[in-house]
């Protein structure tokens, strides 16, 4: 116990060496509150980034003064921890190890809750495996089952992330260097299994691009098949704009499914706002005055106090102090455009109402200045005398990303795409204004006929809503790789010219169409450097040099009814 405060708000030992059952030390920052000797229930962040970050030493005022210890750890190999940081793998063990630690300390009452965004989050998920009787309660922010979802994403590669995420591999992240870098060039450079050889070490990398099946790399540290290990109640929290939102509601239905306990089951519960994965009530950016989050305003409701919705789920699970979270339904939600919370009992919600909005062309796509395509969209199945429409692609000059759930904290969030719109490779359906209110709260996917030029290419959908002075804001969007489109496990080329039909999962979203709003589609075939640009030639795409323009064709006749899944909310 330390006899010298630091602090009248707390007392510290610094860089305290927690060991390993394989003799490594980690290093942690152990915060007690000022006064007494405790014991208390103990907070712990483990982090691959700096352990001293300002949001996280915000928070640990607040749980100081709630009468909570805290810990934030450096991971193995990171910052002062000894030992070689192999990612994600180590973290079961190392977080386990670091709980039984934590549980025996003289300042421990017995009781451990966790916290941490991104992969700070994987490392409260994954040593839950091996169920510490001291780890009571986690609050995982955007995380993850495992990277198969995150830096794969049905066959095409998460290729900004992946990237930035490889460059982490040192000891410490040296972040100066990194944004002097063209970053612009390095998204372009081919063959993508190359482009880190010039900077640094790129083995996990040449992972993520080479291993286009779900095999031993991916499974190694996965929870998708563990589910039934884990007992201790979870608090996931995520944002509609985050670019882990769909791992983390595939974490939160695991665990409220399989889960061992049944209390565990009961309990663990899911939350989700209008924030991205760097902006929101946790991020590095806050949401601005009255909820505002790039070119939309969500109200003061959307900003929230992060701390205190942790300190309302530690104190009952933690210190069993009736907070009435308990006695709340397990999902919480922010519906955007109605900008409202509420809270339901599943996700996806029981009394959703699949609805199908069909695509129907109107001409060739207008390209001129400030104009977007003339397609429009309504709920009437097309007719078999509706032509096709066309765009080239051409990889060279692929869609640029911009906003929804891209994780680039300046290019993320509810974006405004008229600029996109107006491409001649950007398709544009639109529907009539709305006479009244349609709220879609859940997965949203499209279903594309299509055919190409190309043995192999790719097919994007983005799901807009449209305000009455124009603007086009994104929800969400999805991406399917043509080689893919049966499965990783089942490549198989296009037969040139010939009609396909293309699955896009557009992931998840809330939100209120508001009367006089109009919805629409986007459909293309590039979305760079979100995903890596498929250049159209059907070679290996990790080595793959040569580009080939692709001529593409979208059908919606009857024959091929080309839609977009909605899941519309009745009576909302």
């Amino acid at each position: 116990m330390p006899n010298q405060p630091f602090s009248p708000n707390f007392r510290l030992m610094l860089d305290h060496k927690v060991p390993m059952r394989d003799g490594i030390n980690l290093s942690a920052d152990i915060y007690l509150p000022p006064d007494g000797d405790g014991p208390w229930p103990v907070l712990l962040l483990r982090t691959i980034y700096n352990s001293k970050d300002a949001r996280y030493l915000s928070w640990t005022d607040s749980f100081l003064k709630a009468g909570y210890a805290v810990v934030l750890q450096n991971c193995r190999g990171r910052h002062d921890s000894d030992g070689d940081w192999d990612p994600y793998n180590c973290e079961i063990p190392d977080g386990f190890d670091t709980h039984e630690w934590i549980g025996q300390q003289p300042w421990c009452d017995g009781n451990i809750g966790t916290f941490g965004l991104s992969y700070p989050g994987f490392t409260q998920t994954a040593p839950a495996l091996l169920r510490s009787k001291y780890l009571k309660a986690l609050v995982p922010i955007a995380s993850q089952q495992d990277n198969y979802g995150h830096h794969r994403v049905d066959g095409a590669i998460a290729h900004a992330t992946s990237l930035f995420f490889a460059n982490m591999m040192g000891r410490v992240m040296q972040t100066e260097a990194l944004d002097r870098l063209d970053w612009n060039a390095i998204y372009r450079h081919l063959p993508i299994v190359e482009t880190l050889d010039q900077i640094g070490d790129c083995s996990y990398y040449r992972n993520v691009v080479e291993r286009e099946k779900y095999d031993e790399f991916w499974s190694s540290y996965s929870l998708r098949d563990r589910y039934d290990e884990v007992d201790t109640p979870s608090l996931f929290v995520t944002g509609w704009y985050d670019s882990l939102l769909h791992e983390t509601i595939t974490v939160f239905n695991g665990w409220k499914a399989n889960a061992a306990l049944k209390e565990t089951r009961n309990r663990t519960k899911l939350l989700i706002g209008p924030w991205s994965h760097q902006v929101g009530v946790w991020g590095r950016e806050p949401l601005g005055a009255n909820g505002k989050f790039e070119d939309v305003e969500f109200g003061q409701e959307a900003v929230g106090d992060i701390a205190d919705i942790h300190l309302r789920w530690y104190d009952a699970l933690l210190k069993g102090i009736d907070t009435g979270i308990d006695d709340e339904p397990p999902v919480k939600i922010f519906v955007m455009g109605s900008n409202e919370w509420r809270h339901e009992n599943e996700y996806p919600l029981a009394r959703t109402e699949w609805t199908k909005l069909f695509l129907h062309g109107d001409g060739p796509h207008d390209a001129q200045e400030d104009a977007v395509g003339g397609g429009s969209l309504d709920f009437n199945s097309p007719e078999s005398s509706e032509p096709p429409d066309r765009f080239r692609y051409d990889p060279d000059d692929p869609v640029p990303s911009w906003g929804a759930q891209y994780q680039t904290m300046d290019l993320t969030g509810p974006r405004d795409r008229r600029k996109i719109e107006q491409r001649a490779d950007v398709l544009v359906y639109t529907s009539e204004p709305l006479k009244e209110g349609i709220e879609i709260t859940g997965p949203v996917s499209a279903t594309i006929f299509a055919a190409s030029s190309a043995i192999d290419t790719d097919f994007t959908a983005a799901l807009i809503d449209v305000f009455p002075d124009g603007q086009a804001i994104i929800l969400t969007e999805g991406i399917c790789r043509a080689r893919f489109r049966n499965g990783t496990d089942n490549p198989e080329f296009l037969e040139p010219n010939k009609p396909y039909e293309f699955a896009i999962d557009m992931w998840d979203t809330s939100n209120t169409f508001l009367a006089g709003h109009r919805i629409r589609i986007e459909v293309s075939s590039s979305n760079f450097p979100r995903y890596n640009r498929n250049l159209n030639t059907g070679n290996p795409i990790a080595t793959d040099t040569e580009i080939r323009v692709a001529h593409q064709t979208v059908f919606h006749d009857a024959e091929h009814p080309s839609h977009v899944l909605l899941p519309v909310i009745p009576g909302s």
